[in-house]
């Protein structure tokens, strides 16, 4: 009689457990978050680590600062904001735990703040490659589950974690969507998931040896809660670059040895006002596809001989970039814009 309570009782707990996770609509993304969190920790030999499965989903988004591609020389025209980062940020958490320098700690929060395309992203990314500092990459969707309770468990994990492969800094793309300001219209849950995360953000202040940043980047700082400004004390505006930082853009971003005799960077730079580094980006990559399309156009079978081919090189006998095909973006874009702000008012 025993033996068949027993394994009525096991029979029934495997039971309830099969249901509820062919219930839990969660359970694939739990499972690929697992394995892609068990690849990264062998890459960052951290597998020993013991975790739960909140922090494991949270690990998912863990980057290893070897594997960012983004450095200082990549980013270009904000010399004065790396050079404070560096000082600021970057050496007290590598002198942390220095004795005789107890007061000389790294912030816990640091926000990136100015229009979008200006490279907020970049320095993020490149602060962690230089610090050494594993990068989470948090995507704020996560905090905000649909299960109560969820959230918060999740916010818990990411400090938890964070404190568990330091140096670490924790990432959070317009933060303002996330940590906005307080308002009685806000969701009982919405405030509660706030609260908690503020709450775990202050206990890295009583850490002496704390090496982990909540870095955060926004278009709108107004917009962010005024509480989490407090606890974001390194704050850096990155501006739209002026003609001098557009040269510096221009020519680091340039292929020269596509370029024509006719182009003039030092023109270009004073004629793009109001562009962004992702405007000119942008610019470049069109002005450059000019001379495919007149190529293509002067040459229909191209396509059909790549398409059977399997083959999508760029054929050697294009023409250079001339100074005319950025004029013609320039002016395009600057059209667009204007269109854009007469219509739905200021883009910026």
């Amino acid at each position: 009689m025993l033996l068949q309570l027993v394994m009525l009782g096991a029979f029934s707990y495997f039971s309830i457990k099969l249901v509820s996770n062919a219930l839990d609509p969660t359970q694939s993304r739990k499972k690929e978050a697992q394995k892609k969190a068990q690849v990264l920790f062998n890459k960052l030999n951290i597998s020993k680590l013991k975790l739960d499965e909140y922090e494991i989903q949270v690990a998912s988004q863990l980057i290893d600062p070897n594997s960012i591609n983004v450095t200082w020389s990549d980013i270009c025209g904000l010399d004065d904001v790396i050079n404070k980062i560096r000082s600021h940020v970057i050496l007290p958490m590598k002198l942390a735990g220095t004795q005789g320098l107890r007061n000389f700690r790294t912030p816990t929060g640091v926000l990136l703040y100015g229009p979008p395309g200006c490279g907020k992203t970049m320095l993020a990314k490149a602060t962690a490659r230089e610090a050494g500092a594993r990068f989470i990459n948090l995507d704020v969707s996560m905090l905000t589950d649909k299960w109560y309770g969820e959230s918060q468990k999740f916010a818990k994990a990411v400090f938890t974690l964070a404190r568990k492969i330091q140096p670490c800094i924790i990432f959070i793309d317009e933060i303002d969507t996330f940590l906005r300001s307080r308002d009685s219209h806000d969701h009982e849950a919405t405030a509660m998931v706030k609260a908690q995360f503020m709450k775990l953000w202050d206990g890295l202040e009583t850490e002496s040896d704390s090496q982990v940043i909540v870095m955060g980047a926004t278009n709108r700082p107004r917009d962010v809660d005024s509480a989490i400004q407090r606890r974001m004390p390194a704050m850096y505006e990155i501006g739209m670059p002026n003609s001098n930082e557009r040269f510096d853009i221009l020519a680091g971003m340039v292929d020269h040895q596509t370029l024509d005799s006719t182009v003039d960077l030092n023109k270009l730079a004073e004629i793009t006002e109001g562009f962004s580094g992702s405007d000119l980006r942008e610019m470049c990559r069109a002005a450059g596809m000019i001379r495919l399309e007149e190529f293509t156009r002067d040459n229909p079978e191209f396509f059909f001989e790549t398409r059977v081919s399997g083959t999508s090189g760029v054929p050697d006998h294009l023409r250079k970039v001339t100074m005319a095909d950025f004029c013609n973006i320039v002016n395009q874009m600057s059209a667009n814009r204007s269109n854009l702000n007469a219509v739905f008012g200021s883009v910026r």
